[in-house]
């Protein structure tokens, strides 16, 4: 009965799951390109200085930054639709001047521009896939851009490993091109289109997304949502001044925050050379092809169980497993590095502690704070939010990463760790006390619940008052 139901579910959301497919496609050339610096740059030395080589590692992010911002401005001019598909071009125009650059210069450009890609495409999946999904499996479909990403980051690591660093940017940049072929056919967002007072378009995305069955009451309430939030006429300032926004900013500033100070990005960028640095039996590629595989696994398994277990469980297990074998990765490289201490018969330790940490950051902390931000804000502000969201998260993980680099060149690999743990046990104060349940809400419910902590503070202060 209930794998009946579940096919039933299946094909009415079908062109949903395509939709999915079809634009994680953008976010899997975005994690072709953070995943590139692991396996790439050990084969640049002698060509880069390891500070070269730190800064083309966070290049990406420094051009995430520039094109958040202006992907947070056109997604409600041109649409999420033309958004995305504009993503393709810095992505492929980055792979082509990577593949024939001469000059350190060169590379720098082409990661720049591939982080602008990033900025366009993150600025607007979110915003699309959680705005023509049905709330009873938004979280899966949120959750496979974090599983897109991922995998990008774990393909980029097969090629760069396995193939010269010419042939493998000519064949990631097949990717974007597929990714603006397919992903053109996709409809609108029913959201956007009522927006734009495009009543039959929505109707039609609306039927190509949930059926020809009966939409009515759900356009009736797509349309009722937009036209309040149209009268607001939405501003930069109210995120912060809207106090139902400004707490679901502080949620958002707070898991996007902790999900990069757990390390995730830094460890990501420079997986090849923790292995490296480990003398573990295993060689520094196959060990970094493991660990993102693992981290692609885990995450498809967090997508399908996030509509089932809640958002706020796998966010709190996830970063108490995530703090766990971070201290246990601190604990090796300082009685490695830092004391007399023989430690070759547990070269294996830091690969299993490594292992462990993306097995439990993969099921919470990866994809969750991800599917959040599409969920959190209204549609008035919603582009506004991504927009700082992306900002700060790339301006945070090019800090995170800038100074793993600094601090494990001048104090050893044992103090980043060490750090990194820390930040996880603040995290989890925060997530405990700070992070709402969304699983199974409509976008406006959750708005509601928002709006009415507002109405309960208010009662509980002016209740303090009267008892004065």
């Amino acid at each position: 009965m209930t794998m009946k139901l579940d096919g039933q579910r299946i094909s009415k959301n079908l062109f949903q799951y395509v939709a999915m497919f079809s634009g994680g496609l953008a976010i899997i050339c975005s994690g072709m390109h953070y995943g590139w610096p692991s396996a790439s740059l050990p084969k640049l030395e002698g060509i880069a200085t390891n500070e070269e080589g730190s800064w083309m590692a966070v290049m990406p992010l420094v051009g995430a930054m520039c094109g958040s911002l202006c992907g947070g401005l056109v997604v409600d001019l041109i649409g999420r639709k033309k958004t995305i598909l504009l993503s393709t071009f810095p992505y492929f125009i980055g792979w082509i001047l990577v593949a024939y650059a001469k000059s350190v210069v060169v590379i720098l450009v082409a990661r720049f521009l591939a982080g602008i890609g990033d900025g366009f495409s993150f600025s607007a999946l979110p915003i699309y896939l959680g705005e023509i999904s049905d709330p009873r499996i938004r979280g899966s479909i949120g959750s496979s851009i974090s599983v897109a990403w991922i995998f990008g980051i774990l393909l980029a690591n097969v090629l760069g490993s396995y193939l010269s660093v010419t042939l493998a940017a000519l064949i990631s940049s097949v990717l974007p091109a597929v990714c603006l072929i397919t992903f053109i056919w996709m409809p609108e967002s029913p959201y956007y289109l009522l927006m734009k007072e495009n009543d039959d378009e929505a109707r039609k995305s609306m039927e190509i997304f949930h059926g020809k069955g009966n939409i009515e009451n759900e356009l009736e309430r797509m349309a009722k949502e937009v036209k309040e939030h149209n009268a607001s006429n939405g501003r930069w300032v109210d995120l912060f001044l809207v106090p139902s926004n400004r707490r679901a900013l502080i949620v958002m500033l707070g898991t996007r925050g902790f999900q990069q100070l757990t390390g995730t990005t830094a460890i990501t960028f420079y997986a090849y050379t923790i292995f490296d640095n480990a003398s573990s039996l295993v060689s520094p590629s196959v060990a970094s092809i493991i660990y993102f595989t693992v981290q692609v696994i885990f995450c498809v398994i967090c997508s399908m169980i996030v509509d089932r277990t809640g958002r706020r469980p796998l966010m709190i297990i996830s970063i108490i497993g995530s703090c766990i074998a971070l201290f246990i990765e601190g604990t090796y490289f300082f009685l490695k590095d830092e004391t007399n201490i023989n430690v070759d018969d547990f070269s294996l330790v830091p690969v299993i502690a490594l292992v462990l940490f993306v097995v439990m950051f993969s099921v919470g902390m990866q994809g969750v704070p991800i599917l959040l931000l599409s969920e959190l804000f209204p549609t008035d502000v919603k582009g506004f939010a991504v927009c700082f969201a992306d900002i700060y998260f790339s301006a945070l993980a090019a800090t995170v990463s800038k100074c793993f680099q600094i601090t494990k060149d001048h104090f050893g690999l044992c103090v980043p760790f060490f750090a990194f743990t820390g930040c996880c046990i603040v995290g989890l104060v925060f997530i405990i006390y700070n992070v709402p349940e969304t699983t199974g809400k409509t976008l406006e419910e959750i708005q509601e619940g928002f709006r009415s902590e507002e109405v309960e503070d208010f009662r509980e202060r002016y209740k303090e008052n009267e008892e004065l």
